[in-house]
């Protein structure tokens, strides 16, 4: 696509459109904070209201708590700073970075990647990261501030735009989110669970013994990575980063990574940092490869949710950049005592400033839009909607997936949601003969499309603050009018992949069937 047609393209200007007004929003902080007002005031207004809906967490009809009342209110603000503490991305992305400010100060990422990139054709890179951004899910959350921000270096230091890198990085980190490359996901066995307890709430007696394997849908998800590669691919190396050729790079350039070949200290320090992680790793297999090994669950999973192994991703993130950075930094002559170390995590902080203020006020509205009942109430009334529709099942399917995609744009949690629709859906599929194990999938499908457009998803202003290291104008608008062609791309694309599967009856996954009772 050259610059000129990109320019005019009717896609194109859309998408400026949304730019330009997704960035007249107020800054993404005070969004929240307007958001939790509003939030506060509709609570309000609906906790008056006798809805019909039964929530199924209670089996009692809806009812909006009103926050503004006095105990709700009280107990807000007794909670405030728990709740920002205790908010997840918070601990997992400073935790991180500081690992990752000692790799990074020292230079040793930038080496790497240079040395890399010297042996790489940079027309490669955007699938290579892709995949890399799919495989990351077996870390949990890490792809989020490991994957993310190193696609934007790797892209600028290969001469291509750094944000493309990071729109083809979130979409295989988060587009691509149901998807598995190789192992399982703790996603897997997490979601495997809520699908057995909704489906044994079917009238059916015999579902109340039923048994959902965890990776009933793995099949389906490993080819999956193949489509997400293949559109990410696509849409970032021919739509995405020429569409970018308008977006100046200004950031600081003595922030920013750069091609310079290795010197010989540069060399020799990569080497040892590398031999360092190895020795690491070393360690930590022969410390998890024993099967009363103290990193397995109880039931001596590694891959477990549960297991410690994947409780400790983050910190494992953190010793094994922190680790090689301190020893290319010594080896390298970059770092001549301890303080230089501290002053590397240090800066890595100081950079954080705007997302902890951020984080502080999407924090307190999650947990007030949480409170308030609304986005409860919003998916179960959609679910509803869906079953009284009757549709045929191809378009029960798709319409599951749509109702999915929606849903999220209001609830970020993966399993949150489908706790709440998931006990009204699975069991009502179920009558239709459709199996839990195919309505788990398309709900997947779904929710993984448009996490990458939602600001309310958690990780969301993380990304625009990477952004924005690299281009100092980005805001929630660029972000959005920057995912927006991968979210619908891969709405569109990955429904008719599943309905493909189910038309082909290919097996979804490991003791998976598409119809119940299962033959």
């Amino acid at each position: 696509m050259t610059s000129s047609a990109v320019k005019t393209s009717w896609l194109n200007r859309s998408l400026n459109a949304i730019e330009r007004i997704g960035n007249k929003l107020p800054d993404p902080a005070i969004l929240f904070a307007l958001l939790m007002f509003f939030v506060w005031g509709l609570s309000w207004a609906l906790s008056g209201v006798t809805f019909t809906d039964i929530d199924p967490r209670t089996g009692q009809p809806f009812q909006v708590k009103n926050l503004l009342e006095g105990a709700a209110f009280a107990d807000f603000m007794s909670k405030m700073v728990s709740t920002f503490v205790n908010f997840p991305p918070l601990g997992v992305v400073l935790v991180a970075m500081l690992g990752l400010g000692v790799a990074e100060y020292t230079g040793f990422i930038n080496a790497g990647l240079r040395s890399i990139l010297a042996v790489t054709s940079k027309h490669l890179l955007t699938p290579v990261l892709i995949a890399v951004g799919v495989l990351s899910h077996v870390a949990v959350d890490a792809g989020y501030v490991l994957v993310i921000p190193l696609g934007a270096v790797i892209f600028y230091a290969a001469g291509r735009h750094p944000l493309a890198g990071i729109a083809a990085a979130f979409a295989g980190v988060s587009g691509g989110f149901a998807a598995t490359l190789f192992v399982p996901s703790s996603l897997d066995p997490l979601l495997a669970g809520l699908t057995q307890a909704s489906a044994r709430l079917s009238a059916d007696p015999a579902a109340a013994s039923l048994v959902i394997n965890p990776l009933n849908n793995y099949y389906f998800t490993t080819a999956s990575v193949l489509l997400i590669v293949i559109v990410g691919w696509v849409l970032t190396d021919k739509f995405v980063e020429p569409r970018l050729q308008q977006t100046k790079v200004d950031g600081d350039p003595e922030q920013l990574p750069s091609m310079e070949p290795l010197d010989d200290n540069e060399r020799k320090g990569l080497r040892f940092a590398l031999l360092s992680m190895l020795v690491a790793a070393a360690v930590l297999v022969a410390a998890v490869w024993p099967e009363n090994s103290a990193w397995r669950s109880g039931t001596g999973e590694l891959t477990a949710a549960s297991a410690p192994l994947m409780q400790s991703i983050v910190g494992l993130i953190f010793v094994f950049f922190l680790i090689p950075g301190i020893v290319y930094g010594y080896v390298s002559g970059k770092v001549q005592t301890h303080r230089d170390v501290v002053q590397g995590m240090s800066k890595a902080m100081s950079g954080m400033g705007y997302y902890i203020v951020m984080a502080f006020f999407c924090a307190q509205f999650i947990f007030a839009f949480g409170q308030s009942n609304l986005g409860a109430l919003l998916a179960i009334k959609g679910a509803n909607y869906l079953q009284a529709m009757a549709f045929p099942m191809a378009v029960n399917l798709v319409g599951l997936v749509l109702l999915t995609a929606v849903v999220n744009l209001v609830i970020g949690s993966a399993s949150a949601k489908w706790a709440l629709i998931g006990a009204i859906l699975v069991p009502m599929l179920m009558q239709l003969g459709v199996s839990p194990d195919l309505t788990q999938a398309a709900y997947r499908v779904g929710d993984s499309s448009t996490n990458i457009i939602t600001p309310l998803m958690p990780y969301f202003p993380l990304i625009v603050v990477f952004c924005q290291k690299y281009v100092k104008s980005t805001g929630i608008g660029t972000l959005v009018a920057l995912m927006l062609p991968y979210s619908i791309t891969l709405l569109v694309c990955w429904t008719s992949f599943l309905i493909l599967f189910w038309m082909l009856g290919i097996p979804l996954g490991i003791g998976a069937s598409y119809v119940y009772p299962a033959p």
